[in-house]
């Protein structure tokens, strides 16, 4: 295994900052810059059940089997058997660590009680204790849990400041990297007040519940000698151990893409020009029973049959139930799922606090890495939390997304007495390619209508189109206009049977007008067949007349010629000048 390397991380241009020990947690490496301080104690505080002891735990484990960084573990609450049942649910094998002597595991049990009776106290006997365990391993890695056991039954104040600092510089003075966690007291972070101000970097754990909903969240207090994040991120606890969410994708520096994905709707890629743009946010939004889950399958069908993958959380219904669905209109989800290019994820939205699913979907998306991101529907998580909170965490959620270029389908349930043009948790503004369905109401019917209400980036349609849910899927009709505006469903039957009936009856008289002109056409071909035939005749008439006419000079000129040879006149001269002579 690699041997691990400290990190120096830099800020305000080339300053280096300190060492660090990467924690190996996901998340929590990104907001501390690199780890806990290499070589110097760490407080991990919080109230009971927000998961110190874990975050102590992996912060050795993973520091073992990562790092190569031996670790060392005194507990003062729970025996190492406890310990070792605990984090075996985790993926933790504390056993086969220990056998590979890259974990030692120690329990101390302290008696306040006896500690009451002697009156005096000092930490010689744990430094002893802790100073075997790490040169027995090498550790680099030291975790003390929890403090208060230490000095839980002593009342002077001035003995307990002194041997906490002692133990502070003991642990500095041994160069390991010493993770202290503590129980959050009265007003102060910890129960003494003052392992916070000796320890080189402060985290505050904690687990609070509103409305029921729970949610657990962290916060570095102080980080001497570094820059790190500063705000509260939510943290969870699942079968891989801890994942925080850090905030790192507010920045707005993600890249945009100019590639179009298919909506899976022909006739709607047509009105967005070709679909919409990878690495998008595209909001579904509708009434009830406008076919918005049905759309959203489509996007789903058409990622898959790319090769892309599409990861779909849904809040209100079962994977089963959604595939059975999708399947009456021609659409099949169960295939792509075997092919492991579609996941389900379904829970109800009040499974965890808002925190807590963005933080679920930070590790859904890092784990199944997929290209098409849907959540049906977004308005349920208003249920979880204010509209504020709400909004903030879709924020965080869509820049997330677009730093990993993942398009994200949201869909949004428009509820009765608003405007429909607008979104329960108000993220309309960052929204790049908004899709509205709504009910049109006429002749006695409700029908659905599709329109674009916004494209980022795209000369979109603006025309509003039927949008019909068939057995072969969804289909959009073109936009048609009557008398009164937009018509649809039996209004657009009775008018295309008019329009027809219209339609047969034009063309039945242009049918007439043709035949009639083609009669009138005839009859002028006719009479002008009957002049031809009249100007042919003249014609040969004249030449006749002609012909006689020549004939008759050509006698008379003959009659003349043999008249003046009878005569025995001759004519002679030039060119007709001259005078004739008589012989």
């Amino acid at each position: 295994m690699a041997k691990a390397k400290s990190k120096k991380f830099t800020n305000n241009g080339d300053r280096e900052t300190i060492r660090k020990a990467p924690t190996g947690i996901q998340g929590l490496d990104e907001i501390t810059e690199g780890g806990f301080p290499q070589g110097r104690p760490t407080l991990i505080c919080g109230s009971a059940g927000c998961g110190k002891t874990l975050m102590a735990m992996e912060f050795l484990v993973r520091g073992a089997s990562e790092f190569n960084e031996p670790g060392v573990f005194f507990a003062f609450e729970e025996s190492p058997e406890e310990l070792t049942e605990n984090v075996r649910s985790l993926g933790f094998d504390l056993k086969e660590l220990e056998h590979q002597r890259k974990l030692y595991l120690e329990y101390v049990h302290i008696e306040p009680s006896e500690m009451e009776e002697t009156g005096e106290y000092d930490l010689e006997g744990l430094f002893i204790r802790l100073g075997y365990a790490i040169d027995s391993i090498g550790a680099k890695r030291v975790v003390l849990d929890t403090i208060e056991m230490l000095f839980g039954g002593l009342s002077n104040q001035a003995l307990l400041r002194a041997e906490l600092r002692r133990l502070f510089r003991w642990l500095k003075d041994r160069g390991v990297t010493a993770v202290i966690t503590g129980e959050r007291g009265d007003g102060t972070l910890t129960r003494q007040g003052l392992e916070e101000y000796v320890s080189d970097c402060v985290i505050l754990l904690d687990h609070r519940v509103v409305d029921q909903v729970s949610t657990r969240r962290l916060r570095i207090v102080k980080y001497r000698g570094t820059t790190h994040g500063t705000n509260e991120y939510p943290f969870l606890i699942d079968e891989n151990g801890i994942d925080v969410l850090p905030v790192t994708s507010l920045r707005l520096d993600h890249e945009s893409s100019n590639e179009r994905i298919s909506t899976g709707v022909a006739e709607l890629d047509s009105m967005l020009e070709g679909g919409v743009y990878r690495g998008s946010t595209v909001l579904i939004s509708g009434t009830a029973g406008t076919g918005k889950s049905s759309l959203s399958a489509h996007f789903a069908n058409a990622s898959a049959q790319t090769g892309e993958r599409c990861l779909y959380l849904a809040f209100e219904e079962s994977p089963s139930q959604i595939r059975r669905n999708m399947l009456s209109i021609g659409v099949d989800l169960g295939k792509w799922e075997k092919k492991g290019l579609l996941k389900f994820v379904a829970a109800r939205p009040v499974l965890t606090g808002l925190e807590g699913h963005l933080a679920s979907i930070h590790k859904q998306v890092r784990e199944f890495d997929p290209s098409l991101l849907i959540i049906d529907p977004i308005s349920d998580l208003s249920a979880v939390g204010t509209e504020r909170d709400a909004k903030a965490m879709m924020v965080r959620l869509i820049d997330f997304l677009k730093t990993k270029q993942i398009t994200a389908v949201l869909v949004n349930l428009n509820g009765g007495g608003g405007s429909y043009e607008e979104t329960d948790i108000g993220i309309s503004s960052i929204i790049d390619t908004w899709i509205y369905l709504r009910d049109i109401e006429s002749g006695g019917e409700r029908n659905r209508g599709l329109y674009v209400l916004k494209a980022r980036g795209t000369a979109h349609s603006n025309q509003i189109r039927e949008f019909l849910i068939t057995r072969n899927g969804i289909e959009l009709r073109p936009a048609y206009i009557g008398p009164e505006g937009v018509l649809t469903g039996s209004a657009r039957l009775t008018q295309e049977s008019k329009d027809r009936a219209a339609s047969v009856a034009r063309e039945q008289e242009a049918q007439r007008q043709k035949r009639e002109l083609e009669r009138r056409r005839k009859a002028l071909e006719i009479q002008m067949e009957s002049l031809r035939s009249e100007l042919e005749l003249a014609a040969h008439e004249e030449r006749i007349i002609h012909g006689e006419e020549t004939a008759r000079q050509g006698e008379l000129v003959a009659d003349q010629d043999a008249m003046a040879r009878s005569r025995k006149v001759i004519n002679t001269g030039t060119n007709g000048k001259g005078k004739g002579k008589q012989r």
